[in-house]
């Protein structure tokens, strides 16, 4: 069961083309954003697309095929774990951000 701690599973489509990051270390680091969209009827039956967008990050081999394949527009399943982190931009003002580490990517569609 330790497996299914912290799992993450999306299929949605990509909301812009991957951030490629080369690192001193030598490792590369894929950043991208996903749109996952779910759909239900209101009060009136009136049809409402609910669209949410979620930041993920790659590593190493999995970054790789983001740089190859991957495109604004695609539709991908991802797997991984979620992550939460704290930084601070240029005015230093402390901020907070949620992503997934994938470490399963498929590319569904054409």
């Amino acid at each position: 069961m330790n497996s299914l701690r912290n799992k993450v599973q999306l299929i949605g489509n990509l909301g812009n083309d991957p951030e490629i990051i080369n690192l001193e270390s030598g490792k590369t680091l894929a950043k991208f954003s996903i749109a996952t969209n779910d759909s239900y009827k209101n009060a009136n039956g009136e049809k409402i697309t609910d669209t949410q967008w979620h930041n993920v990050v790659a590593w190493g081999r999995t970054a790789t095929l983001a740089e190859k394949y991957l495109m604004k527009g695609k539709e991908v399943a991802i797997e991984g774990k979620l992550t939460s982190r704290s930084y601070e931009n240029k005015e230093g003002e402390k901020r907070y951000i949620t992503e997934i580490v994938c470490n399963e990517l498929l590319m569904l569609g054409k």
